[in-house]
């Protein structure tokens, strides 16, 4: 009976030691995990603020505007349309078309896809968009009778923007989330690359 006993108390700490052991590499590999998510979002707003000093309107007062330089990007205003639209085209395929710079009424790209036409106004802004963008495309949606619209910008959007856009079916793209669109536009068009010129990747 002895014997027994000391068998299970064997048992016993031998499932607690290996316990402990999963329990630690639980711990850590938890810790990288949560490490990676938070540099990688750090990375996107990192990057969402370059687009924004990429595409920034400067103005003839501003005491540091930013110049173009051997590392620096610096594009007209205007282009950021253009960028976004693609991003778009890259990203979740279908085609995509940019509004003339005036009379657009608000509708900066068109994106047509297999679903249908989606309506966009993408606004290089640094704070928070309020309602009005959101306001505007949906007025364009119901008119040109499009299935979908975005609002993209550099920046955030205010809570009230974030409730109004609810059930609209616009989809608010802030500085992050037109990252992540980027970058999966990069890697799909490296997956294309790597399909037409296997033996060259």
């Amino acid at each position: 009976m002895l014997l027994v006993e000391i068998m299970i108390a064997v048992v016993l700490i031998a499932a607690f030691i290996q316990f402990q052991r999963v329990k630690r590499q639980t711990n850590y590999k938890t810790a990288l995990l949560a490490s990676h998510i938070d540099s990688s979002l750090e990375m996107k707003r990192t990057l969402a603020m370059g687009l924004y000093l990429r595409f920034r309107k400067e103005y003839e007062d501003d005491k540091n505007p930013i110049k173009e330089n051997s590392i620096f990007i610096k594009q007209d205003p205007f282009l950021f349309e253009s960028f976004v639209a693609e991003v778009f085209e890259k990203a979740r395929g279908g085609s995509t078309w940019v509004s003339p710079p005036t009379g657009d009424f608000g509708v900066d790209f068109e994106h047509v896809t297999e679903e249908g036409k989606f309506l966009g106004q993408v606004k290089c802004y640094k704070g928070d968009l309020a309602f009005d963008s959101i306001a505007t495309i949906h007025y364009n949606m119901v008119k040109q009778g499009s299935i979908g619209g975005y609002v993209v910008t550099t920046g955030s959007f205010t809570k009230i923007a974030k409730e109004y856009a609810e059930e609209l079916n616009i989809e608010l793209i802030d500085g992050v989330k037109l990252v992540e669109l980027w970058l999966a536009g990069l890697e799909n068009a490296e997956q294309e690359i790597k399909q037409v010129l296997p033996e060259y990747v």
